[in-house]
């Protein structure tokens, strides 16, 4: 119990040292800004938890996995709930000009799953994955539920990778975030279209299973 709290307090002051830094409002500052935030609810949440019931220490690698897990755990199911024929699904009553297709955004979820994870293994991301697009070999329903899976799996590769030596480790091309901060992002990213998936299956009667 005692490591947990010592784990807990040094994720704490890292989480802060995060927090601190200043970045411009523009070029994805804000959206760093929310990351970090959500770091330190994350961290906060977690170590209370770990403190409560666990009877052996927790690493950052587990506690990040956690939080892999319980976002697949919504966005895969949703995904599938969604019959094949609504994958060409998009919004059209009210201000919905340009916007992706059911299908489009599981597979920019995942494309980003792909890139984030292949940054913090330090790893090329997989071809067609640029500007986190998928290819466009991905046609039918079955093959970006796989393409979607897989990209799930690649996260817990990058959380299995993590520990508190490497966590603050600087990615030269993602601006210098970190390892850590970069599977943080995945799990924002992923929230936030859950969030538009949910959405999509409403506005087709479709209850999400995670509400059901």
């Amino acid at each position: 119990m005692t490591k947990n709290l010592q784990t807990s307090a040094c994720l704490k002051v890292s989480f802060k040292s995060y927090l601190a830094r200043k970045e411009p409002f523009s070029e994805g500052g804000i959206a760093l800004r929310v990351s970090r935030i959500f770091a330190v609810i994350l961290t906060l949440s977690t170590s209370s938890l770990i403190a409560q019931v666990a009877t052996s220490p927790h690493t950052v690698s587990q506690v990040v996995d956690f939080w892999v897990t319980n976002t697949e755990q919504l966005v895969v199911p949703a995904a599938d709930a969604m019959p094949e024929g609504k994958y060409s699904f998009a919004p059209s009553n009210g201000e919905f000009s340009g916007v992706r297709t059911f299908g489009e955004q599981v597979k920019h979820l995942a494309a980003a799953n792909y890139q984030l994870a292949a940054a913090t293994l330090g790893a090329e991301p997989p071809v067609g994955t640029d500007h986190e697009t998928a290819p466009d070999t991905l046609k039918t329903k079955a093959q970006v539920m796989d393409y979607l899976k897989g990209s799930f799996t690649n996260l817990h590769r990058a959380a299995a990778a993590l520990n508190e030596n490497n966590m603050d480790d600087p990615i030269p091309s993602k601006g210098n975030r970190t390892r850590l901060l970069m599977l943080i992002d995945a799990v924002v990213h992923s929230s936030e279209h859950y969030g538009q998936i949910v959405e999509y299956l409403r506005m087709n009667s479709i209850v999400p299973p995670a509400s059901r």
